[in-house]
This record gives structure tokens, C-alpha cells and sequence, in this order.
């Protein structure tokens, strides 16, 4: 790991007591207000989080996956919009511009990244173009020394906030599939660039997305994300496997405190004279999830310890992000079930993830995108 093994357990330390002192407790101030507030995103900075992958060349603590993940088990037992307050930022808001930006654009964002002063997003997924990224059709038109930009993107995480946009747009017409698509870095006061208004969602109510609207947005050709045009969907799908790990420690983490939940709630409440924990068919529910967050967590290190060492992990990311996942909307349904009528009831912490992980089997890359992607490997075999 980038830092040695005392330091990062300091760090997780640290963490830990901050999700259970100050993020726990205040859950339902962020589903009431729908978001972080303000002294919570100061304390995260002085934390450090939102400099957690950034090297340490720009001001980051520059941990590699494996720290990364390590970090995210412990941040994800909070409600998840708290992650989202810096996780895009420290994944695929940044990563994009670690992997194939250009020195000067690193020395322009990243240190101001690192601080929490400068918010990234990423915008991929548009109205007609989500599982099918590379079907998307914004415009980046070639201008002299400028390219201008023309299109919508849709449920785009922190673009009320952000102060810069990694925009994937089509450069090359003529060229229908990924190889015509490039990354740009588009700051946000740019004329021609604006937020609509803030999604209702189900839940993850404090995370805030939006769609972002390009018109003639004119951006300097140094704003193109390295030095090429067509590369922009493999620096995606590059900075979407650690993404996806980051989502699947996420789900980790989220599972891990719906047992703790369940398990207390059980040994606090009684039936038929003696507490609902001792009964077998609940202790066959907290069986299941256990071991499914178990096999997660081994999974997940698994592909970050490959990732570190120079593997192609896009499969085993896959694997992680479909996999952790789809245990954590398992192990959500048990907790409630645990509960009976009151784990539906919003008294109880289990009503507000239950609705919050439902999310996570949808973005960066649905279940089923996951299931095509890890497939096809295996049919074709590439694992």
C-alpha cells in the first residue's frame, strides 16, 4: 500500500470514529435537508478525504486501491450520500485526469481537488445514452483554437456542486462507437454551461444530481482531458474500474452496518418471551448476509491488490460492483425483515438505507451491464 500498514489503520481509525461521532448521528438531518452541511464537508476536508487518491505530488495522501477500499468499507456504514460528498471527487471526478490528463492540467485541478476546494463530476450518461455509453450524443465540434460543445447530461452525481466536469462528447461524427468519443475538463462558470435543477430521488436524498446542459459552450482546445481526440471511452471505462471498486466497498460498508442494525435490533426485541435473536430463523437471515458481505469484502481486496500490481481487473471490478451490490439489496431486505412493521417504519435507520441501496445496482454500470461485461469474458476466455 502507498502508506505503510500502521499509518493506514490510523487513518481507518480515525474514520471509524467519525462515521459512528458525527456521520450516524446526523442521517436524518441530511435526508430532511437534502445535504451534507456545511461543517460536516469541512471536517472531511480536514480529514483529508477528498484527497484520498489524489498523489501526493498534488497535495493527496495518494493511497493506492487496496488503502482506497480500506477507507471506503469504513466510510460506506454511513448513509451513502456522505461518501458522495467527496467519492466522485476522489474517483471518477479525478481519476481521469491522474490517468491521461496532461501535467498542466494536473498542476491546474488536482491540488484544489485535494483541498475539497474544487468539487469534480463526471458526465457520462445523457437522456438516450446511459447502459450504452458510447451511444451518446454530445457534440464537441472543432472551432479554430476552441471546441464548442453542444448536449445534455442526465443524473449527473454533484453537478449542483462541482466546479469541474469531466464531459465525455463526440469529436468525430463519422465514428459511431466509442473511438469518436473524447473527455474534456469544462470548469463550470464557462458561458454557455448549466445545472438544471436538483433530481427528487428515492433516497440518497443529501447526494445531489442534476442534469447538466451544454449550448455553443465554447471550451479552449487545452481543455481537451490529454493531448488526443477518440481516447476519451477508454479513459472512462480505465477510471470506472477503481470507480467500480470504490462503489462495491461502498456497498460493503452499507451492508456491514444494516447487520449491525438488524443483529441489535434483534437481541433488543422480544417475542414469545425471549429476545427474536434466538430464534433460528433469524439467525439464518444474519447467517446469509454475513457471509455474502464476507465473500464481498475478500473479493473486493482481492481485485484492488491485482489492480495495485499492474493487473487488467476490468472483469474482476465488474465481479466486485455486481456482486456487492446485488448482496447488499439481499442483506437490506433481511434487515427489514428482522424489523417486521417497523423496519418500515422511518423511526428506525433501516427504512432510509433500505431506499438508499437500491441506487447502488444501478449506477457506474448497471447489474446487468456487469453480468454482459464479466460474460463475455468468460465465453470468449479471457479470465
Amino acid at each position: 500500500m502507498t502508506a505503510d500498514n500502521a499509518t493506514l489503520q490510523q487513518l481507518r481509525d480515525a474514520i471509524a470514529r467519525f462515521v459512528d461521532e458525527r456521520l450516524i448521528p446526523a442521517e436524518k438531518q441530511v435526508e430532511e435537508q437534502a445535504e451534507v452541511p456545511a461543517d460536516i464537508r469541512q471536517e472531511m476536508k480536514d480529514l483529508g478525504l477528498f484527497g484520498l487518491t489524489i498523489p501526493e505530488t498534488y497535495g493527496g495522501l495518494g493511497l493506492d486501491t487496496e488503502g482506497e477500499v480500506e477507507i471506503i468499507f469504513e466510510i460506506g456504514r454511513a448513509a451513502p450520500a456522505f461518501r458522495s460528498a467527496f467519492g466522485t471527487t476522489i474517483g471518477i471526478g479525478s481519476q481521469g485526469i491522474v490517468i491521461d490528463g496532461t501535467e498542466e492540467q494536473r498542476q491546474r485541478y488536482l491540488p484544489r481537488m485535494a483541498r475539497g476546494e474544487l468539487i469534480g463530476s463526471f458526465a457520462l450518461t445523457e437522456p438516450e445514452a446511459g447502459s450504452d455509453a458510447a451511444s451518446l450524443r454530445t457534440r464537441a465540434e472543432r472551432d479554430g483554437d476552441s471546441y464548442v460543445l453542444n448536449g445534455t447530461k442526465r443524473f449527473i452525481t454533484n453537478a449542483p456542486l462541482a466546479g469541474l466536469f469531466t464531459v465525455m462528447a463526440r469529436t468525430n461524427p463519422g465514428n459511431a462507437g466509442a473511438g469518436g468519443i473524447s473527455a474534456f475538463l469544462v470548469e463550470r462558470d464557462t458561458p454557455g454551461l448549466s445545472v438544471g435543477k436538483v433530481d427528487k430521488k428515492m433516497g440518497q436524498r443529501g447526494s445531489l444530481t442534476a442534469d447538466v446542459v451544454f449550448e455553443n459552450c465554447r471550451i479552449p482546445a487545452s481543455a481537451l482531458c490529454g493531448t488526443k481526440e477518440g481516447v476519451g471511452f477508454k479513459t472512462a471505462m480505465k477510471v470506472l474500474d477503481r470507480g467500480r471498486l470504490q462503489v462495491a466497498a461502498a456497498c460493503t460498508g452499507l451492508a456491514t452496518r444494516l447487520i449491525d442494525e438488524a443483529a441489535r435490533y434483534a437481541r433488543e426485541r422480544t417475542q414469545f418471551g425471549r429476545p427474536i435473536a434466538e430464534f433460528q430463523t433469524v439467525q439464518a437471515l444474519l447467517a446469509d448476509s454475513y457471509a455474502e458481505t464476507y465473500a464481498a469484502r475478500c473479493m473486493i481486496r482481492d481485485a484492488a491488490k491485482r489492480r495495485d500490481a499492474g493487473e487488467d481487473v476490468r472483469v474482476q471490478a465488474a465481479s466486485c460492483k455486481y456482486f456487492a451490490s446485488e448482496a447488499l439489496g439481499r442483506v437490506a431486505d433481511r434487515a427489514v425483515q428482522i424489523h417486521g412493521g417497523s423496519g418500515y417504519m422511518a423511526e428506525y435507520p433501516v427504512e432510509q438505507l433500505y431506499r438508499d441501496a437500491r441506487l447502488f445496482r444501478l449506477y457506474e454500470g448497471t447489474s446487468q451491464i456487469q453480468q454482459i461485461i464479466i460474460g463475455r469474458a468468460v465465453a470468449q476466455g479471457n479470465v
